[in-house]
């Protein structure tokens, strides 16, 4: 699928479009992207700043879709965990970005190659508007390739 295409689709996904979430940029190689979570009256908790839900959902596909999109068909790829750490309140317009590189995939196919289980931790900041560390999140991705291929 055309990045163009899955952002805007993302876009417009209920999950995104009702928790304020917005994918500003997926380039059309998939290596990079960049999401934000906008402030809202129904994602603020009960003091007034993001939701932890919110935060942590706005990091949730990116990084499978990203490796899925790279590795093909003939490999397994799914969120098999994940955590945040929650650094300071949240408000106001908050980002963070993916970057994927090249020796990463070249590590997860030569890992996999022999139909093995790999298991991959990606990390990313959410930062608000002037630059500060909103949350830390962490994703293991779990990467196989399917047996006969």
């Amino acid at each position: 699928m055309r990045a163009g295409l899955l952002r805007h689709g993302l876009n417009l996904w209920p999950p995104f479009l009702f928790a304020g979430i917005h994918v500003t940029a997926l380039s059309s190689d998939y290596r990079h992207a960049q999401v934000e979570l906008r402030m809202r009256p129904w994602n603020r908790n009960y003091v007034g700043t993001h939701f932890g839900g919110s935060l942590f959902a706005m990091t949730d596909p990116f990084w499978m879709l990203m490796v899925l999109h790279h590795l093909g068909r003939d490999h397994l790829v799914w969120d098999k965990a994940g955590e945040i750490e929650f650094v300071r309140p949240g408000r106001g317009t908050v980002r963070t970005r993916f970057d994927l590189d090249p020796a990463t995939l070249d590590l997860l196919r030569s890992q996999a190659a022999g139909g093995n289980k790999v298991l991959h931790w990606f990390h990313n900041d959410i930062v608000d508007a002037s630059g500060q560390v909103v949350a830390r999140v962490r994703k293991q991705l779990y990467v196989r390739r399917k047996p006969g291929r």
